[in-house]
């Protein structure tokens, strides 16, 4: 089901918790959402729909990833400053990512994996998991 985004800095900025099989129905409505977004959105956090769960989606290789609990485990030293943009807020911001990261998460069918991502793609998630601890870019 496609959701609402929401907008509400007070909601988004709560801290989300652990996710289960028991959060399925989310993890669809993160991939209707985005899809129904797809032209201005290549990643998704489950507050941004109004679940305080610790599920991402994010455009990977051209298509869409979901990360269930997902936890940067290393990352590069290297870094870079970049504008983002989100769909729950207006505008843009300055942050600072990372250039290469490296995540564990389990995927739709809570399969264990580990991937490294770099460049757009670790910005992205990186931005999805900031929303979890409530952080607002």
């Amino acid at each position: 089901m496609i959701r609402d985004i929401i907008k509400d800095e007070i909601f988004l900025a709560q801290k989300s918790g652990p996710a289960s099989r028991a959060d399925m129905d989310t993890v669809r409505d993160l991939l209707d959402t985005i899809a129904a977004n797809s032209e201005r959105c290549v990643g998704m956090a489950a507050n941004m729909i109004g679940v305080r769960k610790t599920i991402l989606v994010a455009l990977i290789k051209n298509e869409y990833t979901i990360m269930i609990n997902p936890v940067i485990v290393d990352t590069s030293k290297e870094t870079y400053e970049t504008e983002e943009g989100c769909l729950s807020l207006r505008g843009v911001r300055k942050v600072t990512r990372y250039r290469t990261i490296a995540v564990e998460y389990l995927d739709k069918k809570f399969k264990r994996r580990r991937g490294i991502f770099r460049d757009h793609e670790a910005e992205i998630i990186q931005h999805e998991i900031d929303h979890f601890s409530g952080k607002i870019i």
